[in-house]
């Protein structure tokens, strides 16, 4: 038995489960990630990484990913490693340390519907980085693409942005 030292149900709204979000991108970030062991082999580890949605109205809301990294599957691994890699790529940290070294950096998260194994329900699971472009980067790569399509270099287009005494 615990005591519960005067809890009362009333005075706390209670706790509902979660939809899955719908499928589609999400600007997200990295807020957690942690080496978990396997349930099925204790020599097996995964990193949970979770990602927290940044914007909109699913702001604040949770997607996991699970990067089995030490597992004696060979797929498993070669898999998560890339997932890793795309995720390395979307954050622009080639080189990371440790998991803390990818955390609190926007990126892109493409998020699709599954049907989970154990219970048929419906889940999120990430099917994709990408990089987050800023308006700046998006204005300027659509520069690039209109002047290059004009005839113009993208070298061209740079020294007119520096003469300009824009960055």
């Amino acid at each position: 038995m615990v005591n519960l030292n005067g809890f009362n149900a009333n005075e706390v709204d209670p706790n509902v489960g979660f939809e899955p979000i719908p499928a589609r991108e999400y600007e997200v970030m990295m807020i957690k990630s942690e080496r978990k062991p396997s349930k099925n082999d204790s020599r097996n580890f995964y990193i949970e990484c979770v990602f927290q949605v940044l914007t909109g109205e699913y702001k604040g809301r949770l997607l996991f990913e699970r990067l089995n990294l030490e597992n004696s599957n060979p797929d498993c691994v070669r898999i998560a490693r890339g997932t890793l890699s795309a995720l390395c790529r979307a954050v622009n940290v080639m080189k990371p340390n440790d998991t803390t070294d990818l955390h609190n950096i926007p990126l892109i998260t493409k998020v699709k519907l599954v049907k989970r194994k154990d219970n048929g329900d419906d889940a999120n699971e990430i099917a994709e980085f990408k990089k987050k472009h800023s308006s700046l980067q998006h204005q300027t790569s659509q520069v690039d693409q209109n002047s290059t399509a004009a005839g113009v270099s993208t070298q061209q287009v740079e020294a007119n942005r520096i003469e300009d005494g824009k960055p």
